[in-house]
């Protein structure tokens, strides 16, 4: 009986050795999930637990708030607790142990000045507008679908929809307890989002996206020295980078666990050459966030760039962008806006960088984030997805995408002068989400012909 009392004894402590860092992760998540959520997009704790908490394992975790310090804390088990803190300006972030210094954090600077044109152009309500040629009952039975949940087609969660034609909105709708002023989170929308900086930057002629990175000293040492800022954008760098967020790996590890970011990607070998094979990782958009802070003679200036230049600019003034401990943005994961907001992102992208008479970016920018990259058969531009390997095919070949965690996405369809917005909490794989949205686009395309 001691023997096999023993053995039980060892079996449960290997166990809990193998399975512990999954609840650090399990705790990790929820709470700086809870934190942003709550303190940032104003939502309830129970509801927070209820929906974008309850996960497969993360409606393992108990989490709670404190209102005082700001602070969301998160439990599995009573086995393992993480804390995040949410600081006005930069977001939410986990605080791992006493050597995080929040106190003394820096915050852009923003323009909130509103402009007197109707929306998306502008702050005033949109105008109406009916197109003849719009079938707006089709179009409205489509909007309508991808709110129902039914066994057939999965559970889809969907928190808002919009829908721009020719620049006015010709639908719009969210589930109950959402509206325009609701804030959505990006999350890996936001590689999208940041990428463009470098396109700002490379129109004023301050980057060169196929020159050597030489801010790295470390990558001059080795194989890293022949990697660009085009093979980051491209997911093309040839580093070592695992991205699964089902287990314990880089992805989780930096998000869950890194004060800092951009120090585990940049410290990854490189283990083929550049433009070998497709890896998509997060690891990449935050060395591009490093990249991006590089550029700049301070962290102020770093920290107002993406706000300055084109942010607030379009008047995209619900958004945030999350930073680090170290006051990196975390470019791979962490924004938020209003839906829309993040339409008028996608909108600038149809306008091919220019809002109100003013060049934002150059065109050739659009046409280097829509080219395919060598390695994924027409799946993945710069930091934008793509369907030109026709993944969708009653969607246009032209189509691309900014794809986020959970089903958020940001569709620009060019040939038919189309941006539409689509945000909720779906627990579908991205693949999985092909078909729902092969027929809710390809069915609005069709809807306004």
């Amino acid at each position: 009986m001691k023997i096999i009392g023993i053995i039980i004894l060892l079996a449960i402590v290997v166990v809990f050795a193998i399975n512990y860092p999954k609840l650090k992760l399990i705790s990790g998540f929820t709470a700086k999930n809870m934190a942003s959520s709550y303190f940032l997009a104003k939502r309830d704790v129970d509801y927070t637990h209820k929906m974008d908490n309850y996960g497969p394992l993360t409606k393992m975790a108990t989490t709670y708030i404190d209102e005082n310090s700001k602070t969301a804390i998160s439990n599995v088990f009573g086995l393992s607790t993480k804390k995040a803190i949410y600081r006005v300006g930069v977001g939410a972030v986990i605080v791992n142990d006493k050597t995080d210094q929040l106190d003394n954090y820096k915050t852009p600077n923003r323009n909130f000045t509103k402009i007197n044109l109707p929306y998306p152009y502008g702050d005033l309500e949109p105008e109406k507008h009916v197109f003849n040629n719009v079938n707006y009952g089709v179009l409205n039975d489509l909007v309508d679908n991808f709110f129902l949940e039914n066994n057939l087609e999965g559970i889809k969660n969907t928190r808002s929809v919009l829908v721009l034609y020719k620049g006015k909105i010709i639908v719009e709708k969210y589930a109950p307890d959402f509206n325009k002023n609701s804030l959505l989170q990006g999350w890996s929308i936001t590689k999208s989002l940041l990428t463009t900086c470098f396109g700002i930057l490379e129109k004023d002629n301050q980057f060169d996206i196929h020159a050597p990175i030489k801010v790295f000293p470390e990558w001059l040492k080795d194989d890293r020295k022949n990697i660009t800022t085009n093979h980051l954008l491209r997911m093309e760098s040839g580093l070592e980078w695992e991205e699964n967020y089902s287990t314990i790996c880089d992805v989780t590890k930096m998000l869950f666990e890194d004060s800092d970011v951009t120090t585990r990607p940049i410290a990854k070998k490189a283990i083929v050459k550049p433009e070998t094979i497709f890896n998509y990782a997060s690891g990449s958009s935050n060395i591009l966030s490093a990249l991006l802070r590089k550029q700049f003679k301070s962290h102020q200036a770093y920290l107002n760039f993406p706000y300055t230049s084109f942010i607030d600019k379009i008047g995209m003034h619900s958004m945030m962008v999350e930073t680090d401990v170290k006051g990196n943005y975390v470019a791979s994961s962490y924004s938020w806006a209003t839906t829309r907001d993040w339409a008028k992102f996608g909108q600038l992208m149809l306008d091919k960088g220019v809002w109100n008479g003013t060049q934002i970016f150059k065109p050739n920018w659009i046409k280097y984030i829509t080219s395919p990259n060598k390695t994924s058969k027409g799946e993945y531009g710069g930091q934008w997805w793509l369907n030109d390997g026709n993944y969708m095919p009653n969607v246009p070949k032209d189509c691309y995408y900014a794809d986020g965690y959970q089903g958020q996405r940001i569709f620009v369809i060019p040939s038919k002068d189309l941006v539409v917005v689509r945000f909720g909490i779906t627990q579908l794989k991205r693949v999985d989400f092909y078909p729902l949205f092969d027929q809710l686009i390809g069915g609005i395309c069709r809807a306004v012909n």
